[in-house]
């Protein structure tokens, strides 16, 4: 039986030293409720750092025994190790430039070696434990290159990746020293999930700006494999949250609170001490509240919660100094003998006070400046089970993208968050429950266990589609069934593209004429008496002209505007007319004008805008206007129009490759047929073919066609063993 291996930084539990002994309790963090369902099945483990470092060996013997009993596998870590790899390269790279402060980087070497060393520590501890059809899922930004460690290793095995913060934009990635390596760490994963589209869209423009990757929409194609990039916004344990609620120990609590605040409203703030949650912005604010609302003073108070985090690290002790001065500042402008507006804590809480407060907060001000999900929101939600309260949520959260009933602010303009601290205190009770009501629903449904439930089931779709397109590789085997097929035939058509097909791209089209190797190909692959070679291109007819001259080779140009057989004359195709071309001439060039790198190519009979040399996502949106600006021609003229690669041509609609071809299987026929092309006009000609003939496209997008080789260098390949393994049939 296969089985799941979770691998995060940390394991799931806490260990707590009580003098020379240690106990082990749960942890209650979101990720381990999550994971908690997929752990408990079958024989699953979960492998991680155990959170304190353990340097004896017998020690370390007793906490792998102890652990082993709950499927817990401890990685231990050194001082040294921790160090450089936790705080120094997660938490002064990644951790800053994925939250948008470059500023706050160090790019140091050795943190960097040392994170490298670690992921590989991981990747030989999962080794050990894991069989080659195992499922992997690896969390987050302190394993980026794990997913890319066990691919070698372990190139079948199923390898899921979840980044819980958030991704930066390209522009941001870029600066990292090491963004190529950690970029091909994560493309080794077969899925990888990010909280949002946001997210998403920034990853797939790193990955194919900073890697030789590319893709259509969310799905990658790396090496050999398809990669999908999805969001899959993380849940909390409702379920708990709206219980505990109800807990005898938390209604005790929630009585005492409302009584210690009574004739108060509670604006409730709980965060980790960390740059990244706004809390400063969130203190001038309520600051800017009650300067211009006394009417509120004694009737209101912030109870905020900070949650010690690393405040031996300068930039957090320095953000730590500056709340407290923030606090009593405000306490000492505002407050009176009776009445503080700020209760400041700076500890942290277990989750039944935590539930308490939710239950007695009038309001939960959420405001991080950039936060991956922000679960606080949900809990805070998933708790009041009477349908009041109010959450304000910062835009940039990722749970803004779901809770839009939510008042929602910039983090960064402190009058808007004023605003909404104001609309939030003096809002009826009828639309508070409806807004509560509906996020609500929403957080109900969406929990964390149907998060972890819609990877896992993400995960088992990409592998089906990676072996259906495996099935569909010309690998040994199917090779080896073409070569049969073709040395047993007697008469056989070998349809063949020229761009992309025959040569590889150039960004200057001119540049990609034959070679001397290709000729000498096309020669033997003509010379064998049997076989009938076409060279099917969208080229003009007279670029053909001049690179085959004088070859026994038959020719369609321009998707078959012109034909010419050996030791004919071009034939151009009848009925034909070029009335528009001034027009829509016109238009393409107004776009080439303003989109540097690209050009129109005129043909007989079409027009072609290229943009290959054009600035990657400026390509596409150029072409994607351009094309709707072309659809009015398009339907008047009765011209087609066809978005290829890193082309967009406009062309009559009684012409393209599938009449071509039609026109040759009507005048001859064939016990063989091989059709090999890379892009949209190709498939014309796959789908008029009949369906025993070899249909082959360059590349692992979806096709007609029966199979695909990898990249353009496989076609020569290919034709070569072709040319070697075709001799004349006995007689």
């Amino acid at each position: 039986m296969s089985k799941t291996i979770i691998v995060s930084n940390r394991l799931p539990i806490k260990i707590i030293t009580e003098g020379d002994s240690y106990t082990l309790q749960p942890s209650e963090g979101g990720l381990a409720t999550g994971l908690a369902s997929i752990h408990a099945q079958g024989e699953n483990s979960w492998i991680g750092w155990p959170g304190v470092s353990v340097e004896d060996t017998d020690q370390q013997a007793y906490f792998t025994s102890k652990l082993k009993e709950k499927r817990l596998i401890p990685l231990f870590l050194n001082d040294e190790e921790i160090k450089g790899f936790y705080e120094g390269f997660s938490n002064e790279v990644l951790w800053p430039i994925f939250h948008y402060l470059p500023s706050y980087a160090n790019y140091d070497l050795g943190n960097w070696e040392t994170y490298v060393n670690v992921n590989e520590k991981f990747r030989d501890l999962v080794l050990e434990h894991a069989a080659p059809d195992d499922t992997i899922w690896v969390h987050d930004y302190q394993l980026l290159l794990l997913p890319g460690l066990l691919r070698k290793a372990l190139p079948e095995a199923s390898i899921g990746f979840f980044q819980h913060i958030p991704f930066p934009s390209q522009e941001l990635f870029r600066l990292i020293p090491w963004r190529r390596e950690l970029l091909e760490g994560m493309l080794g994963a077969d899925l990888l999930g990010f909280h949002t589209f946001d997210d998403v869209r920034h990853f797939i423009s790193s990955a194919t700006r900073l890697t030789a990757t590319n893709n259509n929409s969310n799905r990658l194609e790396v090496d050999d494999r398809t990669v999908f990039v999805e969001p899959f916004p993380m849940g909390i344990d409702s379920k708990r949250f709206s219980a505990l609620s109800s807990d005898e120990a938390v209604l005790n609590r929630v009585a005492e609170l409302k009584a210690a605040f009574a004739e108060q409203k509670i604006i409730l703030s709980i965060d980790r001490l960390d740059y990244s949650k706004g809390i400063t912005q969130r203190l001038e604010a309520f600051d800017l509240f009650l300067q211009e609302n006394p009417d509120f003073h004694k009737r209101v108070t912030l109870y905020m919660i900070v949650v010690p985090s690393r405040d031996t690290v300068p930039r957090y002790k320095e953000l730590k100094d500056q709340i407290d001065r923030l606090v009593g500042h405000i306490n000492a402008k505002y407050g009176l003998y009776d009445w503080y507006p700020v209760a400041y804590f700076y500890h942290g809480y277990p989750v039944e006070e935590i539930s308490a407060l939710y239950n007695v907060a009038d309001v939960c001000l959420v405001t991080p400046m950039r936060d991956g999900m922000n679960l606080v929101s949900k809990e805070y939600i998933a708790s009041r089970n009477d349908e009041t309260g109010v959450l304000i949520l910062s835009e940039i959260a990722g749970a803004a993208k779901e809770l839009i009933d939510a008042l929602i602010v910039n983090p960064n303009d402190i009058h808007d968050i004023r605003n909404a601290l104001l609309t939030a205190l003096n809002m009826p009770t009828a639309e508070m429950k409806k807004r509560m009501k509906s996020m609500r629903a929403l957080v109900f449904k969406f929990n964390v266990q149907h998060w972890a439930t819609l990877f896992m089931n993400k995960l088992q779709d990409t592998k089906n589609v990676q072996s259906t397109t495996k099935a569909r590789l010309v690998g040994a085997n199917i090779e080896r069934d073409i070569i049969t097929q073709y040395k047993n035939a007697s008469s056989r058509l070998l349809l063949l593209d020229y761009d992309g097909t025959l040569v590889g791209f150039q960004d200057d089209i001119d540049k990609a004429f034959p070679d001397e190797e290709l000729y000498q190909l096309l020669d033997e692959l003509e010379a064998d008496m049997h076989n009938h070679l076409v060279i099917i291109s969208g080229r003009k007819h007279g670029t053909l002209e001049k690179w085959f001259h004088g070859r026994p080779y038959s020719l369609i140009a321009e998707h078959g505007v012109w034909t010419k057989e050996p030791e004919s004359d071009w034939k151009l195709k009848s009925g034909l007319s070029s009335a528009w071309k001034d027009e829509v001439s016109a238009l393409m060039e107004s776009y080439a004008d303003r989109t540097p790198g690209a050009f129109v190519e005129e043909k007989s009979f079409s027009l072609a805008w290229h943009y290959r040399k054009v600035q990657r996502d400026l390509g596409a949106l150029r072409a994607h206007e351009l094309i709707e600006n072309l659809r009015d021609y398009s339907a008047a003229y009765g011209l087609q129009l066809l978005d290829g690669d890193k082309v967009v041509e406009i062309r009559s609609a009684e012409v393209n490759k599938g009449r071509a071809t039609l026109d040759i299987l009507h005048e001859n026929r064939y016990d063989f047929i091989l059709s090999i092309g890379d892009d949209r006009t190709d498939e014309d000609t796959f789908q008029v073919l009949p369906p025993e003939a070899c249909t082959i496209k360059v590349g692992t997008e979806v096709s007609a066609a029966k199979f695909y080789l990898k990249q353009q260098r496989d076609v020569r390949v290919l034709l070569t063993k072709l040319a070697a393994m075709g001799k004349p049939v006995s007689q």
